[in-house]
């Protein structure tokens, strides 16, 4: 074909995709349905112009308007750059919280839809049972990018949005699965599969694309790391990668090319923020979400022009099969949404799904660019039999032209009628007060504004007179919304107040005052705090930001990893990531209050603004707590850690400074570009953190417990080598009252609750506990739970037994810490002569 020819033809693509954008948002319909009559109008015209002007047409042209278009661009170009960018794009922290619906849905829906089209075409169609099923795969596969615009177009609960758009987009990689596996056994030459074939050959498949997107991702990135001077060039390998590991999984190693795929991206988008600098991962999605823009609209419009096609073989017996799909595939749908989901609530695994949401969710499924490319790929395969061919490509098609032009055109309408498009009575008030408010610092601001400039004063009071009208107006609105109660308008503020924070954490990435990876999990973080907030208003506010504090669902595993197989870095790296969350968000904290002076009290009013600083002062305490206790566990770190954070801070004004300077023509643009690459440098050093040692920091921890001072160096090596360190969160209980006596407690950090004899103690950093069960080998007679976050040196029976027999100074701790509590009454009773009083526990 003619280079010019094909070049034309690729701009007046583009052209299209341009214009399709406004047209879909003028006329409220999804953006996918435009590219698809504009793809399937040019189908159409191709095959009219090609049977009516078809001899006195150029060879070139003729080619072009056969429309040369195989699977294969789809599957090998296309496709891996749509997955790889929704992989990438995806918050997996949040994700994790709500794993089991979302792979449940993503998992189960594709099943159900498979076997549901498949069963109910099988007494109807020629085709044989397996071909049916095939059908099913390929018609389970949802359009992502009209769901999620649907759903963020949508006031909807943030959780259920992410469980729905979190099961759309992992739906693809289980249906192309799945069509690989039936396509096999409906090619001719291929014996029938047995029950090995099934439960052994999909899983395994799936889990070799699992292991190959995991290992080329980690040698990706490693390799991108080595390029931190390059970002050109690490952009560059980052497009090689989705392609790579889908040609290397499908067609090497015969594993799951889409599985591989999407492991990669998620692999990156985990690992990636901590590895790359700030600008060049920012830079590296962007250039993603540029391209998974361009192929997706691509996909559609090229796939669109293949309908006919695939049509052309159409019978008016058809009609009826497609009526089957069509009603086979609601009900499958509808199984998960009325069965499944309301399941997953019962086990609270899931959000409850109001009937709105699902009556939206099940009209808004729609079907696209991957099914009619799947279509695609039977209709050119000569192993598949040509009947399968010719059904699959026109049930296929015309159940994707059902679902986008009966479905994507009404959307909106139903929508609509389920009045999911209407604030909710709460959001319309604050809604008047908000204008209002605005209103009247836009006055303000616009009668300071014309005091420096020379206007006629009669113009100037008319325009003040209507913008008056207008603010009269917007103050009667807003005094009929009065009504709210002082609990939701806290609920209101804090919400407010989270999304300021929100704001306050991006600006700080952005000023490179937090690396990539610890911007990432703060934005979870307050992402988690809303959601608590919507859900439990200030209790729920609370709720968040002590879950926010703790230490993560890993740590406990790092910390088992460090005890029990002295595998350390696991656990000194989530230390150290803990080490800068805490620092920037005590200061990010600290600027909340001047939001709650300069805005929330205007909308809310006095006494909500004072209840806001009492909630923030509350969990401004908690994170100093948590930095002191982190400082007195690791103090040479913690000293360290707090000089790279000035001197984060310290470059970025300084950075500021020069590009002030070159504002104002101080200095010139060559100047400035040393300057800036010298502090880039200067970053760059400063993103290698120190080493954090752990067996170091346990022994400085050992020699600063008052009760161990006087260990001798052999004892102090075994205690280290014997002793464990143990994490607590607040609330956790640490001895149960029954329980059997099998360890000693020395307090690291944090503080701790006694429930003993009725009565209720609190000890403090260097206090022990848990001795008297031991000595008096008797069950737990206290209960002890630990109220901040704890971090605690937990010594087994006979190590402390063997130390209270060597040891006066351990002996004299344990006799002061009972006598001083007023304990030795209590103690003594039932203990051996030759021991020492125990305290409580």
């Amino acid at each position: 074909m003619d280079i010019v020819l094909f070049v034309t033809a690729a701009a007046l693509l583009f052209i299209l995709i341009a214009i399709a954008e406004p047209v879909a948002e003028r006329l409220r319909l999804p953006y996918s349905v435009v590219l698809a009559v504009a793809g399937a109008a040019l189908g159409v015209a191709a095959v009219v112009v090609r049977s009516t002007m078809g001899d006195s047409l150029s060879e070139d042209l003729q080619t072009l308007l056969s429309l040369p278009i195989r699977s294969a661009v789809f599957l090998h170009v296309f496709l891996p750059t749509l997955v790889f960018q929704v992989a990438l794009g995806l918050d997996l922290r949040r994700m994790l919280d709500d794993w089991v619906p979302i792979l449940a849905m993503a998992v189960a829906a594709v099943l159900v839809a498979t076997l549901f089209v498949g069963g109910a075409l099988a007494p109807f169609s020629e085709m044989g049972l397996l071909a049916c099923f095939l059908l099913g795969a390929i018609v389970s596969t949802t359009d992502p990018s009209a769901v999620v615009s649907i759903f963020r177009g949508l006031a909807t609960p943030q959780r259920l949005a992410r469980i729905v758009e979190g099961e759309s987009l992992l739906n693809d990689a289980a249906a192309i699965a799945l069509f690989g596996f039936f396509l096999t056994f409906v090619m001719a030459g291929v014996p029938n599969p047995t029950l090995q074939d099934a439960f052994i050959g999909l899983p395994s498949t799936i889990a070799g694309g699992v292991l190959t997107g995991w290992i080329v991702a980690r040698l990706a990135l490693l390799a991108m790391v080595m390029l931190a001077a390059f970002p050109l060039a690490q952009l560059s390998l980052s497009i090689a990668v989705p392609y790579g590991v889908y040609l290397l999984a499908d067609h090497v190693l015969g594993a799951s090319g889409v599985v591989a795929v999407v492991v990669a991206g998620m692999t990156l988008n985990w690992v990636g923020p901590g590895k790359l600098a700030p600008a060049t991962w920012t830079n590296l999605r962007e250039v993603w979400e540029l391209l998974a823009h361009w192929a997706g609209a691509l996909i559609f419009v090229l796939a669109s022009l293949l309908i006919p096609r695939l049509m052309q073989n159409a019978r008016l017996s058809d009609i009826f099969l497609v009526a089957v799909v069509i009603v086979a595939a609601f009900a499958a749908r509808m199984v998960m949404l009325w069965g499944v989901l309301p399941l997953l609530s019962a086990l609270k695994l899931s959000p409850r799904v109001e009937r709105p949401y699902r009556i939206a969710i099940l009209w808004g499924g729609l079907r696209g660019a991957v099914t009619l490319a799947l279509a695609l790929a039977v209709t050119e395969n000569y192993r598949v039999p040509l009947d399968v061919q010719r059904e699959v490509g026109i049930l296929a098609t015309g159940f994707t032209l059902f679902t986008l032009f009966a479905q994507g055109t009404t959307l909106g309408w139903v929508i609509r009628r389920l009045g999911l498009t209407r604030l909710a009575p709460l959001d319309l008030a604050l809604s008047r007060q908000v204008i209002a408010v605005a209103l009247q610092n836009v006055r303000e601001e616009v009668a300071e504004a014309v005091k420096d400039h020379a206007l006629s004063h009669d113009i100037v009071r008319a325009e003040a007179k209507v913008f008056g009208q207008r603010l009269d107006q917007a103050v009667a609105l807003a005094d009929e919304g009065k009504g709210i109660r002082e609990k939701d308008r806290i609920t209101l503020g804090l919400l407010a107040l989270a999304g300021h924070e929100h704001d306050l954490v991006l600006e700080a990435f952005r000023e490179q005052q937090i690396s990539s990876g610890r911007a990432e999990q703060m934005l979870t973080d307050v992402g988690r705090l809303v959601e608590a907030t919507r859900l439990g208003g200030r209790h729920g506010y609370r709720r968040g930001a002590i879950r926010s504090l703790g230490y993560g669902r890993f740590y406990r595993v790092a910390v088992t990893l460090h005890n029990r197989l002295r595998l350390s870095r696991p656990l000194s790296v989530m230390t150290a990531n803990r080490f800068e969350i805490l620092l920037n968000q005590r200061l990010i904290l600290a600027d909340l209050h001047a939001h709650i002076d300069g805005k929330i009290r205007r909308i809310h009013g006095r006494r909500v603004a004072e209840i806001l600083h009492q909630v923030l002062a509350v969990r401004e305490n908690e994170v100093e707590q948590a930095v002191e206790g982190l400082r007195l566990q690791y103090p040479g770190y913690a000293e360290e850690m707090q000089r790279r954070f000035i001197r984060r801070l310290a470059l970025r004004i300084e950075e500021r400074e020069y590009d002030t300077l070159l504002a104002d023509g101080l200095i010139g643009k060559e100047l400035h570009v040393t300057l800036r690459q010298s502090l880039a440098g200067a970053r760059r050093r400063l993103e290698q953190r120190p080493k954090l040692d752990l067996a170091v920091q346990k022994s400085e921890m050992l020699r600063q417990m008052p009760a161990l001072a006087g260990l001798d160096a052999g004892q102090l090596r075994m205690v280290q080598r014997r002793i464990s360190t143990v994490y607590a969160q607040p609330g956790e209980v640490l001895i149960r009252k029954g329980d059997p006596a099998r360890h000693v407690f020395f307090l690291a950090s944090g503080a701790v609750e006694v429930e003993f004899a009725g009565q209720l103690q609190r000890l403090g950093r260097g206090e022990l506990f848990g001795q008297l069960g031991i000595l008096t080998r008797r069950p737990r007679r206290a209960q002890v739970t630990a109220i901040t976050h704890c971090t605690l040196l937990r010594l087994d029976e006979q190590r402390f037994l063997d130390l209270l027999q060597g040891n006066e100074t351990l002996r004299r701790a344990v006799e002061e810490s009972t006598a001083r509590r007023g304990l030795m009454e209590a103690a003594a009773k039932g203990k051996p002569s030759d021991q020492p009083a125990a305290v409580s526990g």
